[in-house]
């Protein structure tokens, strides 16, 4: 994990190694300070009140979420008396998809030498990335802390004088999904909504939505971008990251008119110039988005996340490359 300046007022930590859980948080040091998502687990949150304390030495007054997502979320706790932020879909959804409960029930059963021998067996892709989460991560005492200051479709900030625009732009990647405009300082804080060098993985939502999302990223013109996950970037992050989903989907419709399911479509799909992007098994979820879409299913229809996690390691194992999630 590391901090990174990326405008007189705004600095960025990232998470390194970029893979699942490996999120990204945001700091704007004015007015009491504004804090950006707040990580995976407590370890994690509070490394990053460590680094942010460098530049930031109190705790800051406001804290927004980007959306329900446990790895944006599940850091909330520590800012007992902050004000937390986020779109009004936030609080309800992150009690069906952040409970704690059921990743903690995961890992202490991956940790587990006959539960993991058993799950094995029945879910090897919920196997291969619980093992990956323990190498970094422990979810124990997390409480789930709500957002209790709620928006619509735009909320604004001023800070000192600095202007921050929160825009909702949701569902792409989650329903409660924003961004966070700072024009002034030309840096724009994406959200999941922004993946960098790393496979995106949409949970509700539509191409369409995430095609105008990241149009509107662009033509907001931003200097940094920093993305929920991955290396910071410029505009090109989101023209290259739009480019990936109209060739997914694009490739996907080929395979759909074929009468191919979506992950022998997964696994026919070359990877093309985003091989090297990690965990690009995650191409599944991708294809089976669009696969939905074609079939005229709701954007939000809910996915069977075990049969999910196996279907990227049966992709992954197809196409002979390392499973990572």
């Amino acid at each position: 994990m590391e901090m990174r300046q990326v405008s007189d007022s705004c600095f960025a930590v990232l998470n390194e190694k970029n893979r699942v859980c490996d999120a990204n948080s945001g700091l704007i040091n004015r007015a009491g300070g504004v804090l950006i998502d707040t990580q995976s687990d407590l370890a994690h949150a509070r490394q990053m009140i460590e680094l942010f304390s460098k530049v930031w030495p109190a705790m800051p007054r406001r804290v927004i979420n980007t959306h329900e997502d446990a790895d944006h979320v599940w850091g909330n706790q520590l800012f007992p008396s902050a004000e937390i932020i986020a779109h009004q879909s936030v609080p309800g959804r992150m009690k069906h998809v952040a409970d704690p409960k059921e990743s903690q029930k995961l890992l202490h059963g991956v940790g587990s030498f006959l539960m993991r021998s058993i799950l094995k067996v029945l879910h090897p892709g919920i196997v291969a990335a619980g093992q990956q989460l323990l190498e970094d991560y422990n979810f124990d005492g997390i409480e789930l802390v709500l957002p209790t200051t709620l928006f619509d479709t735009r909320y604004e900030l001023d800070l000192d004088g600095t202007e921050v625009h929160l825009i909702y732009v949701g569902p792409c990647h989650q329903v409660g999904d924003t961004i966070i405009h700072v024009p002034k300082e030309r840096v724009v804080f994406a959200g999941d909504v922004l993946f960098r060098q790393c496979t995106p993985m949409g949970w509700t939502g539509s191409y369409e939505k995430w095609f105008q999302c990241l149009d509107l990223i662009i033509q907001l013109d931003p200097k940094v971008i920093v993305a929920g996950h991955g290396p910071l970037c410029g505009t090109e992050g989101a023209i290259e990251m739009k480019a990936y989903l109209q060739y997914v989907h694009d490739e996907s419709k080929k395979c759909f008119d074929e009468g191919l399911t979506s992950i022998d479509a997964a696994k026919r799909i070359e990877f093309g110039p985003y091989g090297e992007w990690r965990a690009p098994a995650r191409l599944f979820m991708n294809v089976e988005r669009a696969y939905r879409e074609f079939r005229s299913e709701p954007p939000d229809a809910k996915w069977d996340t075990a049969a999910t996690f196996d279907a990227i390691y049966r992709v992954a194992k197809a196409k002979s490359i390392e499973v990572e999630y």
